[in-house]
């Protein structure tokens, strides 16, 4: 990868969604959740997050996206200011992948992981990953994050009615 291609690349995704992000938004699907998702602390890299915020908001999400470079105690922040059901972390770098873990075993230490359904992705990232760390889910790319949030939040509102 060359880094000039690669901002390039950032800056033509960026501009296409500003362009989409209307046209998603006008669907008129009904409020399945909300969601709070950023990239973790050390990790500025925010193309794949960006994508996955338009697809949720897209299916019926409301989405806080806090951006890129984010400590714990920001993710926890804007769970609770945000009423959060999902949690969705992004990372791209190998060297900030094990932040993930600090940030949900820090839901854990406060005993709010329960509330929150925690969903990963990024491109260095897998399945094993995924539940090595204690998250729902690992999510390869914005249509299988929009469709795993989708499954459990419907599971979440049948635990609630049944």
């Amino acid at each position: 990868l060359f880094v000039p291609e690669v901002l390039q690349a950032a800056n033509a995704m960026k501009a296409g969604m500003a362009i989409l992000k209307p046209l998603l938004a006008e669907t008129g699907a009904p409020t399945i959740g909300k969601m709070v998702i950023g990239t973790v602390k050390g990790d500025i890299h925010d193309i794949g997050q960006n994508l996955v915020t338009m697809m949720m908001e897209g299916a019926g999400f409301e989405v806080k996206n806090i951006g890129i470079n984010n400590p714990v105690e920001t993710y926890i922040a804007a769970l609770e200011e945000f009423d959060a059901d999902i949690l969705g972390m992004s990372a791209l770098l190998t060297t900030t992948m094990p932040y993930m873990k600090v940030v949900i075993d820090e839901l854990v230490a406060q005993g709010k992981r329960d509330k929150y359904i925690v969903l990963v992705g990024g491109a260095p990232l897998n399945e094993e990953f995924g539940r090595a760390i204690g998250s729902d889910a690992y999510c390869r790319d914005a249509a299988v994050a929009v469709e795993t949030a989708k499954d459990f939040m419907a599971r979440k509102h049948n635990q609630r009615a049944g």
